[in-house]
């Protein structure tokens, strides 16, 4: 239905859709205006379609669904023995994800948030090999080879996190060196307890246990930044010479406790 409007201003209904004016002697058909829909806040948010990231960014490929082991793993392709986390950008990150760099921020708050996640990780790592040190001292071999020969294999194994863990406690920022200090704490707990046990075991005294599986820990520590370093022709001299050390520690530890336990 539309209108129809003479030269006196006179309104009469119409068949058609439109408007119509009589100007001059002559008649003239005016479309009517399409209506637009309204303005509201949602029509303002970019459309993020079925795969959760904007449309707008034109990227094909792009993953419908993020969770943190994905941005987790990204991260890890993209770092190796000669690159820190601390190296990577956010946008690198996400785009070896797949995703859009906003849709990061679902997961984490920042790349350090993302980093400390990954030394968590690296930590309950490096806590599995004092379990296979265990089974092997069990096995009837020497605990302290065998934790050692448990963490080189797991050096060798191109196990990234244990390169994160290895790496950030001297490059990172320091909210990643915390995080390093935090999971070898958790490490040194449970070495110191095995260090009380076994001296329970065999009836000897030992003096300060807790500081000696400190000095333990932060000397595994850096032979393993050395062992990245070196090639694996390598680690049987250096697992040698740390065995050596840390036997030292140990019988150091226990001359000292027994002679405080004599006096």
């Amino acid at each position: 239905m539309g209108w129809t409007v003479d030269i006196q201003g006179n309104v009469h209904p119409s068949a058609h859709p439109c408007i119509h004016l009589y100007i001059n002697g002559r008649w003239y058909a005016v479309a009517p205006p399409r209506r637009q829909p309204p303005v509201t806040a949602s029509s303002l948010v970019p459309d993020r379609g079925a795969t959760g990231s904007v449309a707008s960014d034109g990227q094909a490929g792009r993953k419908p669904t993020i969770v943190r082991e994905d941005l987790i793993a990204a991260a890890l392709r993209l770092t190796g023995a000669h690159r820190s986390v601390s190296t990577l950008s956010l946008r690198e990150v996400a785009r070896e994800a797949g995703i859009a760099p906003n849709s990061f921020y679902r997961q984490f708050h920042d790349m350090d948030e993302l980093a400390v996640a990954l030394i968590d990780m690296a930590g309950e790592s490096l806590r599995r090999i004092v379990g296979d040190a265990r089974k092997r001292a069990v096995a009837g071999r020497s605990i302290v080879r065998g934790s050692l020969e448990a963490f080189m294999e797991r050096l060798r194994a191109d196990d990234k996190l244990l390169h994160v863990l290895l790496r950030e406690g001297t490059v990172g920022s320091d909210a990643f060196k915390r995080a390093v200090d935090r999971q070898l704490h958790f490490f040194e707990d449970e070495l110191r307890a095995d260090l009380v046990r076994i001296a329970a075991a065999q009836g000897i005294a030992f003096h300060e246990p807790g500081l000696v599986a400190r000095a333990i820990t932060r000397l595994v520590f850096a032979m393993g930044g050395t062992a990245l370093d070196s090639p694996p022709e390598r680690d049987e001299a250096l697992i040698d010479d740390l065995s050596h050390m840390i036997r030292m520690l140990l019988r150091g530890a226990h001359a000292i406790g027994k002679i405080k336990g004599s006096r």
